[in-house]
């Protein structure tokens, strides 16, 4: 059985393209306030999931002192 990705990365071409629909779209002065903002949306998002990590770990570690107990 062979598997077929359903999305495969763009290339060369393809990102020339979005590139260019994204200048169309939202102008070349509005392309790195854009970029900005979706990286501080991933920081965010990546401080929430280790966070959330972290409290998963102190709850299990904590199941388990009390199961030891």
């Amino acid at each position: 059985m062979v598997l077929i990705p359903l999305f495969a990365m763009p290339g060369g071409p393809e990102m020339i393209v979005i590139l260019l629909i994204l200048v169309l779209l939202f102008g070349a002065n509005k392309l790195p306030e854009l970029a900005r903002s979706s990286g501080q949306a991933m920081g965010e998002f990546k401080r929430g999931r280790e966070e959330l990590e972290t409290d998963l770990r102190d709850a299990a570690s904590e199941e388990v002192e009390i199961a030891n107990d």
